[in-house]
């Protein structure tokens, strides 16, 4: 499957997920809605019969209702049907609004139920409630009488629970047939019997046993339950519209199907230009780049390349002026000792001991340079082998000092030392030590002009152990230090085989401090002298202190 397929198959896998959750999401918010629009409609319907037991608690009379349901009606949206006892139509919405009654949607109606909740007392026993609840009944039937001829006079009526749960009256209007007679004397016989059979119930139950008498002896009075019919046949509930859902769907799956393609072309192109650069390389192009624009990572895939196709590049070319160095350096010496060979095979030349010793000198001076190459091209795979002991770097430097001390006397130069007072330990290989400031020493005898001074120098300092090098030569131009530990570079151009070595000693010796986890550096000033710095750290295998031990 190609790239262009994968990418639009996870794109669509993804718009189809996407799609499915925001219809999930939709069908969760829409559920909600629904949820919350039926508990609106129990809101409603709480509120609906919630007025009308307050206007029959509080008139006592169901006369005058019809203005209250058609304010309810206004005011909810909703049809609403109520019925007292024995089907008597009190009020219909529709009607009040003037238009014919529709039917019902044959919801079971909801009860309104006005009589008074008796209140007992909280403490006490069911037998010390007979009293109150005798007078409740007295009280309440001269209430219910009086609000309902406040409420045929007109009157505005409100009422408010007692401590008993019957309502007290107040009125804006006072008319002079109105008026709240009480009964005075012993209550009636009927209403003590109706109550002294909660006598004997549990406190549990006498409430509910009183308040069924109170029901009994107020029943003349106290307006009618209602029966209330709310919303009309075949009326529609909140649903979910799915056309719309199934459009949005539709749309974001075509616009993720072209922003597919549109992705796949820009990441397609830069992988085409990737792969083809890719193919020239490998054929030996080694100058093909790719082409890189924005920041994002197919750009930084194509730096990448370009980074990597420099390296090699770099190290083809570098491949190449190793070898032109080696041919250059071992054609000359080969030619004079094949010429010589020849002459002494012709017999045109003597083979004096002075021109055996020649021809010897200048076969060890091949043999070293093949074996610096063999040296560092170990170093530089990793494989030369190092054998680490703990080593003074106080005495190293001191052999050191006494190997070249014929060479230095031979080039009228003064070698010093300057080591420190106690010992420096690092772990190490002294071999490869020797050599790295050997190699240095070597330079710098050779760089000093007769009469110089060649300081070999050991400074402890903190964790590292620093060895300098110093001489009072000819120094090294600026240009020239960046080069320094290349192969086959010399700083004097003059300087040849003879009087400049092989061109690889330094390239040894920082390969060799490299791998001793160190640093090498140089410092030089024209026509003053040059200093080779050499930075190990301190330490031995035991783990003891390094200076002093």
């Amino acid at each position: 499957m190609t790239f262009r397929l994968r990418v639009i198959g996870v794109l669509v896998f993804v718009a189809v997920a996407a799609t499915a959750a925001t219809a999930w999401l939709t069908w969760r918010q829409a559920t909600g809605a629904v949820e919350r629009t039926v508990t609106a409609g129990r809101e409603e319907t709480a509120r609906i019969t919630d007025r009308l037991r307050e206007y029959g608690y509080a008139h006592g009379t169901w006369e005058r209702v019809p203005a209250v349901v058609d304010e309810l009606s206004r005011e909810t949206g909703q049809r609403i049907r109520v019925i007292a006892a024995g089907d008597d139509l009190v009020a219909d919405s529709d009607v009040l609004a003037g238009r014919a009654p529709r039917p019902g949607s044959g919801q079971p109606p909801v009860l309104v139920d006005p009589l008074p909740r008796l209140r007992m007392p909280a403490e006490g026993a069911p037998a010390g409630w007979l009293k109150p609840t005798v007078v409740a009944i007295r009280d309440y039937r001269a209430t219910a009488v009086y609000a309902a001829c406040l409420t045929r006079a007109g009157a505005v009526v409100t009422a408010r629970p007692d401590g008993s749960g019957i309502p007290l009256v107040s009125t804006d209007l006072r008319p002079a047939d109105c008026r709240r007679d009480v009964p005075k004397g012993r209550p009636p016989q009927a209403d003590l019997l109706a109550v002294r059979r909660c006598e004997d119930e549990s406190r549990e139950r006498a409430p509910a046993c009183l308040q069924r008498a109170f029901r009994e002896r107020t029943r003349g009075v106290t307006p009618p339950r209602l029966e209330v019919h709310l919303g009309v046949r075949d009326e529609s509930p909140p649903a979910l519209a799915a056309a719309p859902t199934v459009g949005v769907a539709a749309g974001v799956a075509l616009a993720v199907a072209l922003a597919a393609l549109l992705l796949s072309r820009a990441v397609l192109r830069p992988v085409r230009a990737l792969t083809v650069a890719t193919r020239s390389l490998g054929e030996g192009d080694l100058a093909r780049r790719v082409p890189v624009t924005g920041r994002d990572e197919i750009a930084e895939l194509g730096r990448a390349f370009n980074r990597m196709a420099g390296s090699i590049q770099g190290a083809e070319e570098r491949q190449r002026r190793l070898t032109g160095d080696i041919a250059h350096e071992l054609r000359t010496p080969l030619a004079n000792l094949r010429g010589y060979v020849e002459a002494l095979q012709d017999g045109y030349v003597e083979p004096t001991p002075e021109l055996l010793d020649s021809l010897h000198e200048e076969v060890m001076l091949q043999q070293r340079i093949v074996d610096d190459l063999q040296d560092l091209a170990l170093a530089e795979a990793g494989a030369l082998t190092y054998h680490r002991v703990d080593v003074d770097l106080r005495e190293l430097l001191e052999t050191c000092r006494t190997a070249h001390h014929a060479r230095a006397e031979a080039a009228t130069v003064t070698l010093t030392t300057a080591p420190p007072a106690t010992p420096v330990l690092v772990h190490a290989d002294p071999d490869r030590l020797r050599q790295v400031v050997g190699n240095l020493l070597t330079n710098a005898i050779r760089a000093t002009p007769p009469g110089g001074t060649v300081t070999l120098a050991l400074v402890p300092h903190g964790e590292l152990a620093i060895i300098h090098v110093h001489d009072t030569g000819t120094g090294i131009s600026e240009d020239a230090l960046p080069h320094l530990f290349d192969r086959f570079w010399r700083a004097d151009a003059a300087r040849g085989r003879q009087t400049g070595g092989s061109g690889l000693g330094l390239a040894i010796v920082r390969q060799i401090v490299r791998d001793h986890g160190g640093t090498v550096g140089v410092e030089s000033t024209v026509g003053v002298g040059t200093t080779f710095t050499v930075t190990l750290a301190l330490g031995w295998a035991g783990g003891a202190p390094s200076v002093g031990a």
